[in-house]
């Protein structure tokens, strides 16, 4: 085999999300666009808000504009803008110095885990989780265990404990939540925290609890508690992807709490991982977020599409958590076989992604980062896909 033995099942996954990309575009062709309802992506399709277009025109007409090489955590006065906003939004002091800015969340993880993960320890997520993090726990050569969720998609501080292991080294949560719409409250963090403090002690090694929030801007109920109030050895990692729409641009940041064991020497970890990975984070766009912190899409958008696609689901029948965050439902398949049920959907000219991807086989995930047309043109066959499945 003229690859490496690791890469062919890696290579086997990423060969059935491009049939998913190029079954979409088939039936497009065939059927055309307006008649095929296609939620298996989660591409934010909300446009970027005005401010940004601003601040980009202004970037690019500047006589300083440079398009060298940054530093490598990244611009300083990006780094202390991103810092000054999350102190105000955490209500933890921090500095640029504990700040890195990253080619979007994914790069921003790879460098976390880098930074904390030793080849065969384990990254434990609660279940369901987002399926790219089997890819970042592959480039550290590490373990993703999972804890399952209880039955609303929430923490489970009882099989997380079990969970833990002498090789734990990493906690990593999603909130709100890919591909459930779950936000973990204030007292499950806090539960959580009090959890990995007693591994820790159990264990004789710090275990970290990384946060990844790139939908922390996307919410409809409430507010998105800080992880650093409930554990001070914790990371947060983000990007711009979803809260101003710029996915493309794979800007991104993670930033350490003050207090965390060696928190300074794991951000210098996480840089050297970055440098390797990436190089630097892009430079223009470091610049526009800088001028662009607490600005985000108009969430509402998503909210609209939100309820459409829940009364239309549940007028056909289908059982789900309602979401209160990011842009994605994820009802229970009507059989247990996610993957079969998805072909009987296929027959109705509706696209989804299996709930079995992301450690939940019997559900399936929408993504209403669609036009309005979309979800509302579907109900139909999502109505006769429910009672095939049944017949």
């Amino acid at each position: 085999m003229p690859i490496a033995d690791r890469m062919i099942k890696m290579v086997e996954g990423m060969e059935m999300v491009k049939k998913m990309f190029e079954e979409g575009a088939r039936l497009r062709a065939e059927h055309g666009p307006e008649n095929v309802f296609d939620f298996s992506l989660g591409n934010p399709d909300v446009p970027p808000p005005p401010e940004f277009d601003k601040v980009l025109k202004e970037l690019v007409n500047s006589d300083t504009l440079s398009h060298g090489y940054t530093p490598n955590p990244g611009h300083y006065h990006a780094r202390q803008a991103v810092a000054d906003y999350l102190s105000d939004e955490h209500g933890v002091k921090l500095t640029a110095d504990l700040i890195l800015m990253t080619v979007g969340a994914a790069g921003a993880l790879n460098a976390t885990i880098g930074a904390l993960v030793n080849p065969g320890e384990e990254i434990l997520t609660p279940s369901p989780y987002f399926i790219g993090y089997n890819h970042y726990a592959f480039v550290a050569a590490a373990t993703l265990k999972t804890a399952p969720t209880d039955s609303n998609f929430h923490l489970d501080p009882e099989k997380i404990e079990a969970a833990i292991t002498e090789k734990t080294r990493v906690m990593l949560i999603n909130s709100p939540n890919n591909p459930t719409g779950a936000i973990y409250s204030a007292a499950e963090l806090a539960e959580l925290g009090a959890v990995l403090e007693r591994a820790s002690h159990k264990f004789g090694r710090r275990i970290y609890l990384v946060s990844d929030e790139p939908y922390r801007k996307i919410i409809y109920d409430g507010s998105v508690p800080s992880v650093f109030q409930a554990y001070p050895h914790s990371i947060v990692v983000s990007s711009y992807s979803k809260e101003l729409s710029l996915a493309g641009e794979r800007i991104g940041y993670l930033a350490v709490h003050p207090d965390a064991d060696d928190a300074g020497l794991v951000t210098g970890a996480a840089i050297v991982i970055n440098t390797m990975l990436c190089v630097n984070a892009p430079s223009m766009m470091q610049l526009a977020i800088a001028r662009l912190q607490g600005v985000a899409v108009d969430v509402s958008i998503y909210k609209r599409r939100r309820d459409m696609l829940c009364r239309g689901l549940a007028d056909a029948g289908y059982e789900f958590n309602i979401p209160q965050g990011a842009f994605y439902l994820f009802p229970k398949s009507p059989i247990p076989d996610d993957v079969q049920f998805l072909s009987i959907l296929k027959d109705e000219l509706i696209l989804a992604a299996p709930g079995v991807g992301f450690g939940a086989p019997g559900y399936f995930r929408l993504s209403y980062a669609v036009p309005d047309a979309t979800i509302a043109g579907s109900f139909e066959g999502f109505k006769r896909a429910r009672q095939n499945a049944s017949a």
